[in-house]
């Protein structure tokens, strides 16, 4: 079995995006309703791309030996807030089922709060499905807090 401390994490390429998708589509908590049907892909090919060429937006994977296990998004925010201050937000978090449990979750969060004090962020922030209790020890440990209460509208889609 491979080291996590070989885990390469970088940016997502498109040839990535099937594995992508079957990452999200084993996701039974995320309510997302992801799924490898060939019908959605022009979706999320179509996602991949705006995220690509936005400049405030980057998808990562995470690579053991030539095999996707993990994948996580940064999103850049500027506001007013904080002296107009950057924030680093953490999305679309998921290590491979597989894969959980060996430290991958952990190297993509470090990673991604490595990237926020490089570009001289004052916050990390991230949110978690109510649901995942585990992953919400997980962020505990390393070092996020609970702080503010989420609301969520869903306008359409899935």
């Amino acid at each position: 079995m491979s080291d996590p401390e070989d885990l390469l994490i970088r940016e997502a390429r498109l040839d990535d995006l099937p594995v992508l998708i079957s990452i999200f589509a084993a996701d039974t908590l995320g309510g997302h309703g992801d799924t490898n049907d060939a019908d959605a892909y022009d979706d999320y090919r179509d996602a991949f791309e705006a995220i690509k060429a936005s400049a405030s937006n980057t998808l990562y994977v995470a690579e053991l030996d030539d095999m996707i296990v993990g994948t996580f998004q940064t999103t850049y925010i500027r506001t007013l807030t904080g002296r107009g201050g950057a924030t680093l937000t953490i999305e679309a978090v998921q290590t491979h089922p597989e894969w959980r449990g060996r430290g991958i979750g952990r190297k993509m969060i470090e990673t991604a709060i490595d990237e926020a004090r490089i570009e001289g962020c004052r916050l990390v922030q991230l949110m978690s499905n109510a649901s995942r209790k585990d992953a919400h020890r997980f962020y505990e440990r390393l070092g996020f807090r609970q702080s503010h209460l989420g609301f969520k509208m869903k306008l359409h889609g899935v």
